[in-house]
This record gives C-alpha cells, sequence and structure tokens, in this order.
C-alpha cells in the first residue's frame, strides 16, 4: 500500500481513497476456502496507473440500522446490486464495532465488471476508505485480508507496482505484498477494449464453478512453477522471459472456465480478432508483444514502454477495438484529500 494511504493520523468519519487495477500476471481461478475466498494458489499482478476506482465513504454515527446508501457512477444501487457491497460494510463495522450506516459513492475511470479488476480497485478503495473514516489504525497485511474478503485481487490492489498475494491457510496469513515498487520497471499494459458489457457471470460466481472443471488440477499442478518464471522475469525486467508464461497461463485459466459446469465463455469475436493480430505483429514483424486476458472479453497486451506506440497504432486500426486504455505500473492505494460528496 502507498505509504499516503496511512490509517493513522485521517479524519475519521468520512475519507476519500483512489486504488489501482491490477493486471494479473499469474491469477487465481477457484477458491480452497470460500467462506474466507483464500485461492487455489499464489498470483502475481502489476498494479495500474491508467485504470481505477475513487471512492468516498462517509459514516453516519447518528444512525442504527439505517439502510446504508450507494452510488457507483452515477447510479445508486438497489438491493441485490448493492449487497456485495453492504455486506463488506458489514465488515467494516464489525471490525470498528460500530451499528452506523454509510454513504459510498464510487467512480470508475474504466468499463466496470468487463474483465479489467473493477472489484479489485473497487473493493481496495472501499476497504482504505471505510476503515478510515472510521479511524481505523490497521497496517498493511490487515488491510489486505480485509479486503480478500470482498474480492481477492482487491488484496493485491492495496500495493503499489509488481505485487504477489500468497495463498495462505487462513485469514490472516492469506495476504498480498509488494515484490517491487512502480519505478523498477516501466512495463506498458494496452488494454484492448473489444466489448464495455458486463459480463453474465461475475468472477466472483466463477472462482466458484472452477472445481467443476476437470482441468483445474492440472492447472494448479504447474502454477508454482510458472509462479518462478514470473518472479525471475520480473526481478530481471525480462520480457522475452514473462511474455510466454503470460499467455500459458492466461490460457490455462480460460480453458477452465470453459469447461466447468455451466461452461463460461467470456470471448467474443474482437478478442480472437486481437488475439490472432498480435501473433503476427510478433511472429511476422518481431514486434515484442504478448497478452493476458482476464475473467472477460478485453484483452492486455503486455510490451516495453519503447515499444508500446507501435503496438497502440496497430490495435487502433483493428475494427473489434472500440477503446485503449495504456498504463504503466501505478502507486498503491492512497487517500485523497477532496471527497466526491
Amino acid at each position: 500500500m502507498h505509504r499516503d494511504a496511512a490509517i493513522e493520523g485521517a479524519p475519521t468519519r468520512k475519507a476519500t481513497c483512489r486504488a489501482g487495477s491490477n493486471i494479473a500476471f499469474i491469477k487465481y481461478w477457484g477458491v480452497a476456502d470460500p467462506a474466507l475466498n483464500i485461492p487455489l494458489n499464489n498470483s502475481i499482478s502489476m498494479t495500474l496507473a491508467g485504470a481505477h476506482t475513487t471512492t468516498t465513504v462517509a459514516w453516519d454515527d447518528s444512525s442504527s440500522g439505517a439502510a446504508d446508501s450507494v452510488t457507483l457512477d452515477g447510479v445508486e444501487l438497489q438491493g441485490a446490486s448493492a449487497a456485495r457491497i453492504v455486506a463488506h460494510l458489514d465488515r467494516l463495522r464489525a471490525q470498528a464495532g460500530v451499528p452506523w450506516s454509510a454513504r459510498v459513492v464510487s467512480n470508475n475511470n474504466f468499463p466496470m465488471a468487463s474483465g479489467i479488476a473493477s472489484s479489485a480497485s473497487g473493493f481496495a478503495a472501499l476497504t482504505v476508505a471505510g476503515t478510515a473514516a472510521l479511524g481505523l489504525t490497521l497496517d498493511a497485511a490487515r488491510l489486505s485480508a480485509l479486503a480478500r474478503r470482498a474480492s481477492g485481487s482487491a488484496s493485491r490492489s492495496l500495493f503499489g507496482g509488481f505485487v504477489e498475494w500468497e495463498r495462505g491457510s487462513s485469514h490472516s496469513s492469506s495476504t498480498a505484498r509488494q515484490i517491487h515498487d512502480e519505478s523498477h520497471w516501466p512495463l506498458m499494459d494496452l488494454i484492448a477494449i473489444v466489448s464495455t458489457g458486463a459480463k453474465h457471470t461475475s468472477s466472483s460466481d466463477g472462482h466458484r464453478l472452477a472445481a467443476t472443471s476437470p482441468f483445474t488440477a492440472a492447472r494448479t499442478q504447474h502454477v508454482d512453477e510458472w509462479l518462478a518464471t514470473v518472479r525471475r522475469a520480473v526481478a530481471a525486467s525480462d520480457l522475452a522471459l514473462l511474455g510466454p508464461v503470460l499467455e500459458l497461463d492466461a490460457l490455462a485459466m480460460h480453458g477452465v472456465m470453459m469447461t466447468s459446469a455451466p461452461s463460461l465463455l467470456y470471448w467474443q469475436p474482437g478478442t480472437l480478432e486481437v488475439l490472432h493480430a498480435l501473433r503476427a505483429w510478433r511472429e511476422e514483424e518481431g514486434l515484442p508483444v504478448y497478452f493476458t486476458i482476464d475473467a472477460g472479453p478485453n484483452v492486455h497486451l503486455i510490451c516495453e514502454a519503447e515499444t508500446a506506440p507501435a503496438v497502440e497504432r496497430r490495435l487502433a486500426s483493428l475494427p473489434a477495438v472500440e477503446r485503449i486504455i495504456a498504463s504503466g505500473p501505478g502507486p498503491g492505494a492512497q487517500l485523497l484529500g477532496e471527497h466526491l460528496f
């Protein structure tokens, strides 16, 4: 977590946090403990500077048992659509031992629920802002564990740069930590947006389906080897070492999704258009760029900063690409001085 996000000394009752989304190089898919949201394997990600969520939380200390108010990207959420956020507010209330209701206003600068880890940035920002507004003093590991309960990838978005989430075996041991800061490697993630629609099956529901795929055990068996390769590649800033394992893990994860019961097919025609184009650029033109895909149709193209303009020009020429979000490594969650309300 960025040092600006330290809880101690923060103003109470109301706080605002900005947290970056992240792109997982080695992903987690499937949970060993659904109740605690403990994953089947470690994961490694890069926090993104260019895709983030800003959230303001205000607690009403005169209320007890009143309904929470949640507004996301200008839309007030009701009932089931707000349930996951309210459930996390309940965790924060339990942490502080208060019955107060909350008002939450949250804005994304990228399409949510489309495979760009909006839950990661959203719940990281909610956790930091919510606990700060309550006046709680929590260290980075405890914040990470708390955020994990709402969204596994949120445990990583608390930190900047390159981050590893340790699987652990308990609530307190399943936490993320920074392995290299955002200045370590100016790697670029060019997100090719081929669909901004919300996916039919959420990631949280998809994780529970992973156990039904015959390929889950095979993927999990190989993940430790892939993690070791990614650690070496990131430490050495070696894209040629990193790239192939990025693609292998992404394809393995989507193979699990496609063979679960029911089957999850997040890809759209535009997804395949981008993948085929990328392979042609690399194999026929020698352009060093690799892909990964989270739980959605949009494709993340990973390349060095000096290669990014050439990749972006080619991406912009593809009919299926609606928008490109370009991002390097970003900071951890940060408390802001200005609020959304």
